[in-house]
């Protein structure tokens, strides 16, 4: 179907809707239905792959030719209505080559935005935009005045696929959350949806939120989403979604939240003068019943994927709780600056299982950590399936445990005497149940190895250096060719103090 006939069709649909619209604060030309209906006739019909390609002098841009490609921000959307939010839009090139059709949503006209090469300054670059037509876009960012009221930050980027990222006050960008996950693992291979339109809804100038809506198409799925996005010191997306599947897929990922970890304390890098390099340190669950779960992220020698299956979820996040510079000594990365992203389901999600897979990557260029949550119940091709969360962007003030949680986890032989195929981890705790405690509080580590491995030792005591509680653990690994689940939690009496640390010591030899 050409852009024309796909306008024009829109265009009945959304005079049909504004037929049966009723008139409430304000009447909206569009909205989720809309999308979701969009969505449904689009799978029932066979995937057509993106068949627009950028010019071929577009293509051939370097990296930095590309970056040399600035959109003029005095341009921005909604600038000269002085409102709180403005919109900037990403030029195709290198990387970016499948453009992306974006609309305005404003009372009730819909206006595609077209792109005008007059909004872009192209730098050096030697270019004859004249000639390329209505190219489409690769992406948008959204600005707002975070952190002071004289100039509006970046606080939202869609760009790529079906990836997203934002940031809340002093806050600099890290890990980034997508639509949707296929067979990260489990399957053939992934497939990477994407956001093929969207829908930006022009805010009241009295307004601190903005929507945008989403339509998100591949071979396998398609959907719809809406973001009703609030920014301040912790950024905050609520997020709806409806999906319909093609065909059946192995893994489906809801809310996938991809990061970085190449090393850290607990996998120290014996040639780099910074102690700690990753945009997140660890993955945080919170079980529907009651528990809480840390794992600490690593650097695997291949691709390691893990689960905690649960009947039903709180929420699960990819946390960078390391917030000092020390840990990092990188000035110009402020990997201690980068967010943390707390998943909040705000509809039934039911059973299922929160799954991390960690990849190796040599270096900090390549996003290595992906987590999503996975239905124990996938839904039937062509049905609908719904389900909302609210996506937190967090700094200082990030989601914890109620009790305790973990601060830092080592490993390593110290002073230990360690026999065949032992290992030795130190993890120190804190929180408000441990404040509370002296120094000479009956506080036990409770520590099992379920999987594979034989606990030698576990001990316990506060650290009066810090007022830290440390547990040490000395683990057998069995069977040397398989990995082992080591599980630990600090307990007094019949009262669990913290969170539950949840590691995995890697098969000797790989």
């Amino acid at each position: 179907m050409s852009r024309i006939d796909r306008y024009s069709l829109a265009s009945r649909v959304f005079g049909a809707c504004l037929c049966a619209m009723l008139v409430a604060s304000r009447t909206y030309a569009f909205g989720f239905d809309d999308v979701a209906e969009r969505a449904r006739a689009q799978a029932q019909k066979p995937y057509v792959a993106e068949s627009r390609k950028p010019p071929a002098e577009l293509a051939a841009l370097t990296y930095d030719q590309y970056r040399d490609i600035r959109f003029r921000p005095d341009h921005a959307l909604w600038r000269s209505d002085a409102a709180s939010f403005e919109v900037m839009f990403f030029h195709l090139g290198k990387f970016q080559t499948e453009p992306v059709l974006i609309n305005e949503v404003a009372g009730s006209s819909v206006r595609h935005l077209r792109y005008r090469s007059a909004d872009f300054d192209y730098g050096q670059n030697k270019l004859s935009p004249q000639r390329w037509g209505d190219v489409g876009f690769a992406g948008f960012r959204a600005h707002y005045p975070l952190n002071s009221g004289a100039y509006k930050d970046e606080l939202v980027v869609f760009l790529g696929a079906s990836y997203f990222r934002a940031l809340g006050a002093g806050q600099r960008y890290g890990l980034s959350a997508r639509g949707l996950a296929l067979d990260t693992v489990g399957g053939k291979g992934e497939e990477f949806p994407r956001f093929t339109e969207f829908w930006l809804v022009k805010p009241e100038k009295s307004t601190d939120s903005l929507t945008v809506y989403a339509l998100l198409d591949s071979p396998r799925a398609s959907g719809a989403y809406q973001f009703d996005i609030r920014p301040g010191k912790e950024t905050v997306m609520d997020v709806r979604a409806r999906l319909f599947l093609r065909a059946p897929v192995a893994t489906l990922g809801i809310a996938p939240l991809t990061s970085m970890y190449q090393f850290g304390e607990n996998q120290p890098h014996r040639t780099d003068f910074r102690p700690e390099v990753h945009d997140s340190d660890g993955l945080m669950v919170a079980m529907g019943s009651g528990e809480w779960i840390w794992r600490p992220l690593i650097n695997p020698k291949g691709v390691l994927a893990t689960s905690f299956s649960m009947p039903s979820l709180r929420g699960f996040g990819v946390m960078q709780r390391d917030r000092s510079f020390s840990s990092y000594e990188d000035s110009e990365a402020r990997y201690e600056l980068r967010p943390s992203a707390w998943v909040e389901p705000t509809s039934s999600w039911g059973p299922g299982r929160v799954e991390l897979v960690q990849l190796s990557t040599p270096d900090e260029t390549n996003d290595n950590i992906v987590a999503y949550w996975v239905p124990e119940k996938a839904p039937a091709v062509g049905q609908p399936f719904d389900y909302s969360y609210r996506l937190h962007w967090q700094g200082d003030e990030q989601q914890r445990p109620p009790g305790g949680w973990v601060v830092q986890s080592r490993a390593g032989r110290g002073f230990a005497e360690l026999g065949p195929n032992e290992q030795q981890y130190v993890v120190d705790f804190t929180g408000p149940k441990l404040d509370k405690l002296g120094s000479d509080a009956p506080v036990k580590a409770v520590v099992s190895a379920p999987a594979n491995g034989e606990v030698m030792e576990s001990n316990a005591y506060r650290l009066d250096a810090t007022g830290a509680w440390r547990m040490t653990v000395r683990v057998k690994q069995l069977k040397p060719g398989e990995p082992t689940e080591l599980r630990g939690f600090l307990q007094s009496g019949e009262d669990v103090l913290t969170e539950t640390w949840s590691n995995l010591m890697e098969a000797a030899g790989r």
